[in-house]
């Protein structure tokens, strides 16, 4: 993958979740998880650990289970390797989504990185909680512009910003930075992007997983807010 910044897929979406000078989630952002779910199932793909199978079923095999030397993509790594029975990329992208801290160990591996800081904030007077307020806005204003670009204009788009505008597209992170009308105009722009990735099969399964992650979520409140 091209080196924007020497990020991951995960770090970059983590990036585009977070308030910079808060440290906290953007409101909106509450499918963050979805998108970072989706993130590691393409990158574990793209370098080789893993494949989708080609058919309707999209199952994910094993192919190297070697580390990459990143906490969070080995841990998921292990757990394709450990896992009894195959399962389909949907249900890896919900399973990679509810890794135990996920949100405050991408967060700490940007820390490690120096582009975010960790500090605890407090919350009703009383209780406090771990924030990341942002201390080099460089990386993450030059991944906002890369967006722009492939968003709004119709040049050619790297494989790797492709990938992160399908992904925050499908979880709404993208309505974070950009006006949503000038987005729903873009709506053709967004869907080729989309089908044309050139990360190919993991790309747009991982899509599909978000996808399908939110509205499993959106189901569940349902059902824990209804009658």
């Amino acid at each position: 993958m091209a080196d924007h910044d020497d990020m991951h897929l995960h770090e970059q979406l983590m990036l585009l979740a977070l308030r910079d000078e808060k440290g906290t989630l953007e409101s909106s952002a509450s499918m963050y998880a979805c998108a970072l779910g989706g993130a590691i199932l393409t990158e574990l793909s793209l370098e080789g650990r893993i494949r989708i199978s080609r058919d309707k079923k999209a199952l994910v095999g094993l192919v190297d289970r070697s580390p990459l030397g990143e906490p969070v993509l080995d841990e998921c790594l292990d757990r394709v390797a450990r896992a009894r029975r195959g399962a389909r990329a949907v249900t890896w992208v919900q399973r990679f989504a509810g890794t135990k801290r996920l949100y405050h160990r991408v967060a700490e591996g940007l820390c490690r990185r120096g582009i975010l800081r960790e500090e605890e904030g407090r919350v009703l007077l009383f209780f406090t909680r771990k924030v990341y307020p942002t201390v080099d806005p460089g990386p993450e204003r030059r991944l906002v512009e890369r967006l722009r670009s492939a968003v709004f204009s119709d040049s050619t788009t790297d494989a790797e910003t492709a990938i992160v505008v399908a992904l925050a597209n499908a979880t709404g992170l993208l309505a974070i930075h950009f006006d949503r009308k000038e987005l729903r105009r873009r709506k053709d722009r967004l869907e080729r992007i989309t089908e044309r990735t050139p990360g190919g099969a993991a790309a747009r399964q991982a899509v599909e997983g978000a996808e399908a992650a939110i509205l499993a979520a959106a189901g569940a409140t349902v059902v824990t807010t209804g009658g």
